[in-house]
């Protein structure tokens, strides 16, 4: 293990696992979903109170948010915290956690998507987390999305093997593996939650953007130097993208001229780090968990992909 990387405890039977909301609020059903599937696998789901708070599209107040975490993280049972879902408003609790608890007791966080956030800040301390499926998606993801992200949990997933992508760059790399949602990276870029750092492979995926607002994103990482210190990069799901000519709600005859996929191949020519595409992560049905802040090795091969985590 890279000797800076602090992997949290994996998970027994019988341990407990904390549910939080960090962005848009969450309803009785989506808790009691959660914890049938705590409980199916084997774990002990802790309602924290002020989870079903709600202030405007959120889950109660920015403090109430990023107390919901401070809790799970002072609490000596709470082996693992599961976000519920994202939307928004992660970004804005990042000031009320208690920065010092956290980095002493470090467990995983699972989430995606606005999660990102948090994902980028354990990444600043060394820390290990899980992006993977959260509650809010149970009833639309794979199975393996969530037989996966039990194991992860319980130290039992070590790789990848034979993942079918598509590959634009074959090669070998190896790493820290970061990254998330590109949307809400783009929104941390040179903050001192997310930086360019070398060492790194990325993953990225998005759903719902304008391909104006990609190309921006990208043309921002590339002028912030990303480029330039990764060493391989694994893209996920682009779902659901929009061209101009469905902008503002009616029909223009001004479509942007490439696709997402096209977007980001014109950003990452000239490099020689290995690239692939449609890896089974993000906002897509099959949403396979990736320990991100952790060693990882990547092979990328004509349509195919191993990850290999080495710690």
């Amino acid at each position: 293990m890279n000797q800076q990387e602090v992997l949290p405890a994996f998970l027994q039977s019988g341990d407990v696992v904390a549910l939080v909301a960090t962005a848009r609020f969450v309803d009785q059903n989506l808790v009691d979903e959660a914890c049938k599937f705590l409980e199916s696998a084997g774990f002990i789901p802790l309602v924290l109170d002020g989870l079903l708070n709600r202030e405007d599209q959120y889950a109660g107040s920015d403090e109430n948010r990023a107390n919901l975490i401070n809790e799970a993280y002072s609490n000596p049972n709470v082996k693992a915290i599961l976000c519920m879902r994202g939307g928004y408003g992660t970004v804005r609790i990042i000031e009320f956690l208690n920065a010092d608890i956290i980095g002493a007791n470090p467990k995983w966080i699972v989430g995606y998507s606005d999660v990102t956030v948090l994902h980028s800040f354990l990444g600043t301390k060394n820390i290990a987390s899980l992006h993977a499926i959260m509650p809010v998606s149970f009833n639309n993801s794979s199975n393996d999305s969530q037989s996966n992200l039990v194991h992860a949990l319980k130290g039992k997933l070590k790789s990848y093997k034979g993942i079918s992508v598509d590959s634009y760059r074959t090669g070998n790399a190896k790493g820290i593996l970061r990254g998330g949602n590109i949307s809400v990276l783009y929104s941390l870029s040179g903050s001192f939650v997310h930086q360019s750092q070398p060492g790194t492979i990325l993953f990225i995926e998005d759903l719902d953007e304008y391909l104006y607002h990609l190309d921006r994103m990208m043309m921002n990482f590339k002028l912030n130097g990303w480029f330039d210190t990764i060493d391989g990069l694994i893209v996920g799901g682009l779902s659901d993208m929009k061209d101009n000519t469905v902008e503002f709600g009616f029909s223009t005859e001004n479509p942007f001229g490439k696709t997402a996929k096209e977007i980001i191949l014109e950003y990452v020519e000239g490099y020689d780090f290995p690239v692939c595409f449609d890896f089974p992560a993000g906002h897509t049905f099959r949403n396979l968990p990736l320990f991100l802040n952790r060693s990882v090795s990547l092979e990328v091969r004509e349509n195919s992909v191993d990850l290999v985590w080495e710690s």
